[in-house]
């Protein structure tokens, strides 16, 4: 006679936990190029140098890392819904190293005898390199945050993934600061650290991430006799969880919903974290005539710190306050859109109306908030909505969102930049002499981009009101035909009428 098989582990055991713990770890070697890009910071300009390429080409090997993480997503979600965490973890100890070390090895070799400029073949193999390290850090968070969300039950789901996706927003940080304290100036060893400081987590993720089973009052299966899928919080209602995914999900009036609402807010939030450089420069260089190139770096610095540590505040936040607002007062986890909508919108206006560098480092810090909260939240609200089997490469679709905003936004600062260079500086405005052109009007040079992304987490906050009120319209009417069945009826022939939208 077969033997049952074993109960699954507490929801408080030594299993699920050491899920977490390694995921976290994995999550923390899997964002250097990204969020902060303090990483990119500390060996961008000795590389531009050794190499001698222009900053044009050094924009281009750090949106080739943006688009590794972005482009990989749907891929490396299919791959982990359906085979499980361990073909990521193997495809990202093998794309950081190779990414990093082939960074390094460039490095290393220099230029050869003669010549002042890169080959074309070597800017190829640096860009390549480059999208290596994103594709494999999103492979690596892809693989920690599906075990975890498969780990741990719905009540705590948004504060377990909240701290695990913490850890990504902290990497850039954390290795960065290692750069400072260890090998400052030392531009080869520091890529060395990163080439095998975020690759060698992934042997030990390969042995310990993994979803353990919940137990069987979580509800994750899909009733088959169901004729259709459920919505998201209506699923949630009925103690189950959708399954919407390929062209069902493409034709969500949710999915585009969420995909807009993400695209305006984390646009908003990659065209300051990539720009905030240039406007605390022109901030600190606005009629001051002792510039110096030391304090303007450490005021850069500044913001760079404050962004980094409150993204990684701001993602365990959110999952804690949307954890309470569910489990506590029935609130929908989309509802909290409306909070970080708001985030944004606060940063924006404050950086619009400050004009003292002294003072940037408020708005960088809601900014950070803002950024960090939202790509915490948005996996767990995509997995209310749209279910569970499909969850990652749902989420790899809708995080393709950023590149749209980003890039436009990106695109209108530096266009805006442009306008007000130092070559049209009125003469009587005192400026400091510098030697690069670059704008010295103070917060004249970027202000009407900040404007244009006011304006833009202003109508994600009225479209994230509108995403909390469709969720609680759809709860309420799941409830009410989960107690028509109760009562004897056919819960599929209730109001078949009403469907979403």
């Amino acid at each position: 006679m077969a033997s049952s098989p074993a109960p699954p582990p507490a929801l408080i055991s030594v299993p699920r936990i050491t899920t977490l713990i390694a995921s976290l770890l994995v999550s923390l070697s899997s964002g250097t190029n990204y969020v902060s890009f303090s990483c990119w910071i500390a060996y961008a300009p000795q590389l531009g140098a050794k190499l001698g390429i222009s900053h044009t080409q050094l924009n281009i090997v750090a949106l080739a890392g943006n688009v590794g993480v972005y482009s990989s997503g749907p891929i490396w979600g299919r791959i982990v819904d359906s085979r499980g965490p361990r073909i990521l973890l193997a495809g990202a100890f093998l794309s950081l190293l190779i990414g990093y070390s082939g960074i390094r090895y460039l490095y290393d070799r220099g230029l050869p005898p003669n010549t002042s400029t890169l080959s074309i073949l070597g800017f190829c193999v640096l860009v390549a390199s480059s999208y290596l390290t994103g594709s494999g850090g999103n492979a690596g968070l892809v693989s920690a945050v599906n075990s975890t969300a498969k780990t741990f039950p719905d009540q705590a789901r948004a504060s377990t993934t909240g701290l695990v996706i913490s850890g990504f927003g902290l990497s850039a940080f954390f290795f960065s600061s290692i750069s400072h304290l260890l090998f400052a100036g030392n531009t080869s060893a520091f890529l060395l650290v990163l080439a095998l400081g975020t690759s060698f987590p992934m042997i030990m993720g390969f042995f310990f991430v993994r979803p353990i089973p919940l137990p069987e009052q979580e509800g994750y299966e899909i009733l088959a006799h169901r004729p259709r899928s459920l919505s998201r919080g209506a699923a949630m209602a009925e103690d189950t969880l959708p399954n919407v995914y390929g062209k069902k999900l493409w034709q969500s009036g949710d999915f585009w919903l969420l995909f807009s609402i993400l695209s305006m807010l984390s646009g908003t939030g990659l065209m300051y974290i990539n720009n905030v450089g240039s406007m605390s420069q022109a901030l600190y260089a606005y009629k001051n005539p002792n510039y110096n190139e030391v304090e303007a770096s450490g005021w850069q610095a500044t913001q760079v710190s404050a962004i980094s540590l409150m993204n990684f505040l701001g993602r365990i936040f959110i999952g804690l306050v949307s954890d309470l607002a569910k489990n506590k007062y029935d609130m929908p986890r989309s509802y909290s859109l409306v909070l970080v909508s708001f985030f944004f919108f606060i940063s924006q206006v404050v950086a619009a109306n400050e004009d003292r560098i002294e003072n940037l480092w408020v708005a960088s810090t809601l900014l950070g908030l803002a950024h960090g909260s939202v790509f915490s939240l948005f996996p767990t609200v995509c997995l209310e909505w749209f279910g569970m089997p499909h969850f990652s490469e749902n989420w790899g679709y809708l995080s393709l969102s950023p590149m749209a905003g980003g890039n436009l936004f990106s695109i209108f600062f530096g266009r805006n930049l442009d306008k007000h260079d130092v070559t049209k500086t009125p003469p009587m405005v005192k400026v400091a002499r510098v030697a690069a052109p670059q704008c010295l009007l103070g917060l004249e040079c970027y202000v009407d981009t900040l404007y244009l992304t006011a304006g833009a987490t202003f109508l994600s906050m009225l479209l994230s009101i509108w995403a909390g009120y469709r969720d609680r319209r759809k709860i309420a009417a799941s409830r009410e035909k989960k107690e028509f069945s109760r009562r004897g009826g056919v819960p599929w022939e209730y109001n078949e009428e009403r469907r979403d939208d």
